[in-house]
C-alpha cells in the first residue's frame, strides 16, 4: 500500500542525486540574465511549452536563462522545489495533492490529459481479474490516481490487490518480464511497454471517467518570488498561444527537446487537450479551473492522500496567471 512519507523521502533522495545545483530562486548570470531551474517530464505536456519558449526566444525577452532538468514524475519535482533545487516544475493531475497539501503553488494550468491507463497481462480483461494480483504503480502520481479511480469504479480498493509502489521506469521491465500482473501507468511510457508486450490489455483509462477533468500544471516552490513567477508566467502564456496556433510545429519542437521521433510525440499529443491562453484565463475567472482542482482534491481525500480538500485559491495563483497573460 501507499506510504506517502516514505515515498516522498525516497523522492527527496532521488531528486538530490538528479540535480547538481545547490542554490536557485533566480540567481543572476554573468550576461545579465536571471538563471532559473525548471523541471519537466519527458512527454508532450511537460516539454512542449518549454521547447517553444526556447525556439521563439521568449525566455530571452524576459531576461531569463532556464536550466531545464528532466524528471520521471511530479512528486520528485515537488521534493526538489521544497529543497530549493528547483524554482519551477511541471506535474500531472496525480500529483495535485502535493500543492494542495501546501508543498508547492500551482502557477498555471497546462493541458487536460487523458494519457493514464491501468494495464494487465494478456488474459486479464477487467479490474476484477486483478484481485489478489501484483500491480505496480508510481506512488503519488497519475499512475496511482488512475489505479484508484479504476478500483473504486469496480467496487474495489488497494487492499484487494497486491499493490507495489515502483518507479515509472522500473514498471516497464517488470511488466514485460511478467514480474507484475498489472500497472497504473501513462503514455508515452505505455508505448514502450506495448512495443515489447503487444498482447497487454488496457483494463481502465481516464477517458472512462466522464465528467472528470485531469489538468496538468506548472508549479513553483514556496521560496520562489512573485516577480520571477510573473516573468515565467508571461513566457508560458505566450508559448501556450504559439502552441495553440501551431499544433504541428509544437509537436516538432517538443520532439526536438526530447530527442525522440516526431511520430511518437504526435501519438502522445492525441491524449492531450490544449487550450488557448484566453480560454485558460476565462476558465480561471469563471471558476472552471477551481472546479477541476477541487474535483481532484476531493478524490484525493477519498484515497487518503489528503485529509481535507482545500479551496484551490490557497494553492492556485490564478490572479498572477491572469495578470501575466494580459501582457
Amino acid at each position: 500500500m501507499r506510504l506517502p512519507q516514505r515515498a516522498l523521502a525516497t523522492a527527496s533522495a532521488a531528486a538530490v542525486l538528479a540535480l547538481s545545483v545547490t542554490a536557485c530562486s533566480g540567481s543572476d548570470s554573468a550576461d545579465g540574465t536571471t538563471k532559473i531551474h525548471f523541471g519537466y517530464i519527458s512527454d508532450y505536456n511537460g516539454a512542449s511549452l518549454l521547447a517553444i519558449a526556447e525556439q521563439q526566444g521568449l525566455w530571452k525577452k524576459q531576461g531569463l536563462a532556464p536550466d531545464l532538468k528532466v524528471f520521471t514524475n511530479g512528486p520528485l519535482q515537488i521534493t526538489a522545489l521544497g529543497a530549493g533545487d528547483l524554482d519551477f516544475g511541471y506535474i500531472g493531475p496525480g500529483a495535485v495533492w502535493l500543492p494542495a497539501s501546501g508543498k508547492a503553488k500551482v502557477i498555471a494550468i497546462d493541458t487536460l490529459t487523458y494519457a493514464d491507463r491501468v494495464i494487465a497481462q494478456p488474459g486479464i480483461t477487467s479490474m476484477d481479474g486483478l484481485k489478489g494480483k501484483k500491480v505496480g504503480y508510481p506512488a503519488g502520481t497519475s499512475g496511482e490516481m488512475v489505479l484508484n479511480l479504476a478500483l473504486q469504479h469496480a467496487g474495489l480498493t488497494m487492499k484487494d490487490i497486491n499493490a507495489v509502489p515502483m518507479d515509472p521506469a522500473t514498471i516497464v521491465p517488470a511488466f514485460v518480464s511478467g514480474q507484475i500482473d498489472g500497472a497504473g501507468i501513462w503514455y508515452p511510457l505505455l508505448d514502450t511497454i506495448k512495443a515489447r508486450k503487444p498482447g497487454l490489455v488496457e483494463v481502465a483509462s481516464t477517458r472512462d471517467f466522464t465528467g472528470k477533468a485531469f489538468p496538468t500544471a506548472f508549479v513553483s516552490g514556496e521560496k520562489t518570488g512573485t516577480a520571477l513567477t510573473d516573468k515565467v508566467l508571461t513566457v508560458l502564456a505566450q508559448a501556450n498561444d504559439w502552441r495553440s496556433a501551431h499544433p504541428d510545429e509544437a509537436i516538432a519542437e517538443a520532439a526536438s527537446l526530447l530527442k525522440v521521433d516526431k511520430a511518437k510525440v504526435a501519438a502522445d499529443a492525441k491524449n492531450v487537450q490544449t487550450m488557448s491562453t484566453a480560454d485558460l484565463v476565462a476558465k480561471t475567472k469563471d471558476g472552471t479551473v477551481a472546479g477541476w482542482l477541487k474535483g481532484l482534491t476531493d478524490f484525493f481525500v477519498s484515497t487518503g492522500q489528503l485529509k481535507t480538500s482545500p479551496d484551490p485559491s490557497t494553492y492556485y495563483t490564478g490572479d498572477l496567471y491572469t495578470k501575466a497573460a494580459a501582457k
